[in-house]
């Protein structure tokens, strides 16, 4: 059966498909990236991708056959003996720790003129992580559960921060209650202090003007003889 066997033909024979491969191959080697349309881009990947496996598989191995042959499987391919030395040479350690995946493509505009669907096709650094895979189901409801733990834990601890805040300001309350009540009961005291020397003060006034205006007995006994003595004459 020979289903799903023509894929990529791009409206060419054999013989212009092969060519038109190895150019577009040979300018993504040394240029790294191109532009041309999406068909062609499309096909040109599984094409370059295998290149590339032949050069990881030369300089993963010391034995010189193998690198020659492997060189000679990609000369066959591409057909340009600078392009296989680069690809060889320089470009193999960017890949070595790649496992597939070594282009990209990036749809553009349509082109003017026969509104062809455009793109570009580039080499992947060897540091690019790649696109992010999108979050499946469970995880984006492991990921909610989380959040929602994550809130309630702070709700908790708000909560108990403010009862810790409540508990402290009661607690500086009634110390302040207790230090005005103890103001206040030295402020009486001294104020009864000060009322008792007072009064103190007013009754040692009073004794004193009453011993002031007492006369004394001497001056009594002077004032009665001279009153004897004035009767007698």
């Amino acid at each position: 059966m020979r289903h799903a066997k023509h894929r990529h033909q791009l409206g060419r024979k054999k013989e212009h498909r092969q060519a038109l491969m190895a150019n577009l191959a040979v300018a993504l080697i040394i240029n790294k990236r191109i532009k041309t349309t999406l068909p062609k881009a499309k096909a040109l990947r599984p094409f370059i991708e295998k290149i590339i496996t032949f050069a990881k598989k030369a300089h993963a191995t010391d034995d010189k056959l193998k690198k020659h042959h492997f060189r000679k499987l990609a000369l066959s391919k591409v057909r340009d003996i600078l392009a296989v030395n680069r690809l060889f040479n320089d470009l193999a350690e960017e890949f070595a720790k790649r496992e597939g995946g070594y282009t990209r493509i990036y749809k553009l505009v349509p082109r003017l003129g026969d509104a062809a669907d455009m793109a570009l096709i580039e080499f992947i650094d060897a540091d690019d992580e790649g696109y992010s895979k999108r979050k499946s189901k469970s995880a984006k409801s492991a990921k909610k559960d989380a959040e929602a733990t994550a809130d309630s834990e702070e709700s908790e601890s708000t909560e108990g921060m403010a009862e810790v805040a409540e508990e402290t300001a009661t607690e500086e309350e009634s110390k302040q209650d207790a230090v005005a009540e103890d103001s206040a009961a030295e402020t009486e005291a001294v104020e009864e202090d000060s009322t008792d020397s007072e009064q103190e003060a007013v009754e040692e006034a009073d004794t004193s003007e009453e011993v002031a205006e007492a006369p004394s007995s001497e001056d009594t006994e002077s004032t009665s003889e001279e009153e004897s003595s004035k009767e007698e004459k």
